[in-house]
């Protein structure tokens, strides 16, 4: 048995796949264009390992896809691949369009055609399991209930309107065409192996080596929090498990608002690094003119999850934080390495100009 991951180097994608031979014996054909967040050092535990296949390429490059699908006949497809940053679509959407949407939609096409070519078992046991975002639903006033799988679509960021379209080609194919198709919408993810663009791990790295801890606006954006081994969790059980069609929200019912979650960043690295020149970490905090189209605020509820599926998270934000840090400190050489000079520039372009 077989399953394809595309996007299996970036972050929640390596993460899933080096969970996944922890507790599973099926090979992985792993798919991954290698884009600046991607990353073969995440997988390096696992790259001789017989029954994991590299190959570097682009879900919308429909030959290469359908000649894996026809060579490696996997029982499921995982889509991870995306354009993920709201940050880099606002400088960038075009490349989140072509990635997010048309990509989809070429991996979409590749899997119908080899759908459709398998006799009745096997076509009755395929899954096509796409990875969303809770970014799809837009923004939630401070007193609304968290976000359900029936709440409207209000995309406000490029990346969020790409993801949100990817979403419904998914759902159209299973409407259309009866491809046994699946949906996450997970809130914000972090832990090991995440690119340093994204709020937790820039600010773990920033904090570690003295550097500003740049908040947009005032810091009360309120996001769900949710630690990536949970998240692989939650895709695993949703694939052995889940009705075809459906939509599963995935939460770490953590939820807390960007400045609250620096400060508890800093405060076990106060802990964690006794001796550090830069305590109290709190002391690197500057707040920076907010971004356009910031969503105030995201919340998750998993009840269909935990109801029909039996999952909850294991981490609280405590323990999750705490995990996520204690890696990245182990892990210097790792975090070195893919800070590169083209990375060091974004930062400067995204950040430098809000002071």
């Amino acid at each position: 048995m077989t399953i394809l991951v595309t996007g299996g180097a970036g972050f929640i994608g390596s993460n899933f796949v080096l969970d996944w031979f922890e507790r599973n014996d099926e090979a992985v054909i792993n798919l991954d264009v290698l884009s600046y967040a991607g990353n073969l050092s995440n997988l390096e535990s696992i790259m001789d390992n017989d029954r994991h296949l590299f190959v570097r390429g682009d879900i919308g490059n429909s030959e290469l896809t359908s000649e894996l699908l026809s060579r490696h006949t996997p029982r499921a497809i995982i889509n991870f691949a995306a354009d993920t940053h709201v940050d880099r679509s606002i400088h960038e959407p075009g490349s989140f369009v072509q990635t997010n949407i048309v990509g989809t939609f070429n991996l979409l096409e590749a899997a119908r055609r080899y759908w459709r070519k398998l006799d009745n078992s096997n076509q009755a046991e395929f899954r096509f399991l796409h990875v969303s975002t809770d970014e799809v639903y837009g923004s939630l006033a401070a007193d609304a209930p968290a976000f359900s799988e029936t709440s409207p679509y209000r995309p406000n960021s490029p990346y969020s309107a790409s993801k949100a379209s990817s979403d419904h080609l998914v759902r159209a194919f299973f409407q259309t065409y009866g491809l046994p198709t699946l949906t996450t919408n997970c809130s914000n993810n972090y832990g090991p192996y995440q690119f340093p663009e994204k709020l937790v791990a820039l600010m773990v790295l920033n904090a570690n080596h003295g550097k500003s801890l740049p908040i947009y606006g005032d810091g009360q954006q309120r996001r769900d929090w949710l630690y990536v081994g949970d998240h692989c969790a939650a895709v695993r059980r949703i694939l052995d498990a889940c009705r075809i069609g459906e939509v599963y929200n995935i939460g770490g019912g953590q939820e807390m608002s960007n400045l609250e979650m620096v400060t508890t960043i800093c405060k076990i690295l106060d802990e964690l690094l006794p001796n550090s020149e830069h305590r109290p970490h709190t002391d690197l905090v500057e707040f920076v003119p907010d971004r356009p189209g910031h969503d105030r605020r995201y919340a998750i509820d998993c009840s269909k999850l935990e109801k029909e599926l039996g999952w909850t998270a294991a981490e609280n934000l405590e323990s999750g934080i705490r995990k996520t840090i204690e890696w990245y400190l182990e892990n210097e050489t790792w975090t070195e390495n893919v800070v590169s000079g083209s990375y060091m520039n974004w930062i400067e372009q995204n950040y430098g100009e809000r002071r």
